[in-house]
């Protein structure tokens, strides 16, 4: 005979984990702040991929634009440090989005991930359930040692009965195993009553 059942192969399935996520959070919000709001684009690229939302796109190609003049005035402000208001203007409007894009891009992806869970793995085909901490019942009937409170009023309606699922091959196998198992118990018990 054979325990409870069978452990579940070990096969891995492709979802990302919340470890992950927050990981990924935490680098494509850090992006903007690193690179002064240059790199902005990329937190909106990774954005728009996951939620794969039209506003997230039009707004990833509004910073490139945006981005893109920004430098543009840097570029051309004749003075060595930027001084001028071409050089403050690009500067304050890099910095400034690189704040937005981050508060944005924190506020999208924590909302996406809450109102999209990844599914949850399901058990292969032949795997059950390891038995209760309780200890397995028999046949219908609880463990040696516990009893089943009785309630007082009338047994609630169990509502449409359902048509039990066909025995697996395994099952049959164990019961034709139980009626060799008790016929031979039966022939011993019948040789020890002829003594």
């Amino acid at each position: 005979m054979h325990g409870p059942g069978y452990p579940p192969p070990h096969h891995q399935e492709h979802r990302p984990n919340s470890g992950f996520v927050v990981t990924m959070r935490v680098l494509f919000a850090l992006l903007p702040l690193v690179s002064c709001g240059m790199l902005a684009f990329g937190t909106l690229i990774r954005l728009a991929v996951v939620t794969r939302r039209p506003l997230d796109w039009i707004l990833c190609g509004t910073n490139a634009v945006l981005s893109v003049f920004c430098l543009w005035l840097l570029g051309t402000d004749p003075t060595p440090d930027a001084s001028t208001w071409r050089g403050n203007t690009g500067m304050g409007v890099l910095l400034a989005m690189a704040a937005a894009i981050v508060a944005y891009f924190l506020y999208a992806d924590i909302k996406h991930h809450a109102n999209h869970p990844h599914p949850q793995p399901v058990p292969p085909a032949g795997w059950y359930p390891p038995a209760p901490p309780n200890g397995p019942t028999h046949y219908g009937y609880p463990p040696a040692g516990q009893t089943v409170p009785q309630g007082s009023g009338p047994a609630p309606d169990p509502g449409p009965r359902t048509h039990p699922a066909p025995p697996a091959p395994r099952i049959g196998q164990v019961r034709a195993e139980l009626d060799e198992l008790s016929e031979l118990l039966r022939k011993q018990d019948g040789r020890e009553q002829d003594r």
